[in-house]
């Protein structure tokens, strides 16, 4: 979880700059272009709760599962295939869930409530995140929890070779600490807005959801309000094989394999029950379904959305963090 707010501290401040550059007043009322400020609602809190529900039954969120089926986990493919199955089934909802509530939700951005402006948003967003971080380091303290040092310790010789050798393996083969590993997805967030936009897993996704039920006869009606949406809604109806979205999101499982095969981690993995087929294939359901109910996953929903100075990430992050806790109980129930 710190690694995660170091991360959204760093993606914050990016954004804010980037954001400025598009729109220098937010009381024109104009939203900065790409920015993931989504709608906040009843949606907003039902997709957030599927998806925690999902992403602990399935044994990773989305983007989690992709980097997953990359280093064996055949579960993970299981609960990929899940998510495209539950997206379609909201894509054959929407129109029906647009009408009755998401319509009607609001977009509500920072900069623009109160006369906010980029200085106070960015600095309330900070604060939600220091009192985050002071939330958890309580809970630790409370529980008795700790994060053991699992660095591997090795003797690096004196030569110009050997210390090349012992750089290699600290970066490309020893595990990174939780802080290295959310300061560089930080990092990679705000340079992607830089070249394009914010990186979203669930507008691909859903592209290839749409074109399999095109391929099976199934008609995928056109899906109303998803221009005016943004974020990941507004890469469902993006056409061709080859975009930016596609680059970002299916280059993560080569980058994850080449990862896993560096550090010796690859093996295949197959699930030790049945039982844990099931609990992966109707995780990703829960998943896909949620996420295309939230407009996002853990990705565009919450880390793009809370630097993008939107309630919604807000939101949509207590809302998983319920979902995360009931699928923990549900878990235990399995067995």
């Amino acid at each position: 979880m710190k690694g995660i707010l170091l991360g959204l501290t760093i993606a914050t401040i990016g954004f804010a700059i980037i954001m400025y550059a598009k729109t220098p007043s937010p009381s024109f009322g104009f939203l900065p272009d790409q920015a993931h400020i989504l709608p906040v609602g009843l949606s907003t809190v039902f997709g957030g709760l599927l998806f925690g529900i999902g992403m602990v039954l399935a044994g990773g969120c989305v983007s989690g599962s992709l980097y997953r089926m990359a280093e064996g986990y055949i579960g993970s493919w299981v609960a990929v295939l899940g998510t495209l199955i539950g997206l379609g089934a909201l894509f054959l909802t929407w129109n029906f869930l647009w009408d009755l509530e998401i319509s009607n939700e609001p977009k509500l951005w920072l900069p623009a409530l109160f006369n906010l402006g980029y200085t106070g948003a960015v600095v309330v967003t900070l604060l939600g995140i220091l009192a985050v971080f002071l939330l958890v380091t309580w809970w630790e303290a409370r529980t008795g929890l700790s994060m053991p040092d699992t660095g591997k310790k090795e003797e690096t010789g004196d030569s110009f070779t050997d210390q090349l050798r012992g750089l290699w393996r600290k970066v490309f083969v020893h595990g990174w600490t939780a802080a290295v590993g959310g300061a560089v997805l930080g990092g990679l967030m705000v340079f992607m807005y830089m070249v394009h936009m914010p990186w979203g897993v669930t507008g691909e996704l859903g592209r290839w959801t749409a074109a399999a039920m095109g391929t099976l006869g199934i008609g995928v009606p056109e899906m109303k309000g998803l221009s005016d949406l943004g974020g990941c809604a507004a890469q469902t109806n993006q056409s061709g094989i080859f975009n930016h979205t596609f680059a970002v999101t299916v280059g993560l499982i080569p980058g994850a394999l080449v990862a896993a095969l560096f550090s010796r981690e690859f093996k295949v993995r197959l699930p030790k029950s049945p039982t844990r087929y099931v609990q992966s294939f109707g995780g990703g359901l829960l998943m896909g379904y949620g996420a295309g109910l939230a407009i996002g996953c853990t990705i565009g929903s919450f880390f793009n959305a809370i630097p993008s100075l939107a309630v919604s990430g807000w939101l949509f992050g207590l809302a998983l963090a319920g979902g995360a806790f009931l699928g923990t109980q549900a878990i235990k129930r399995i067995g």
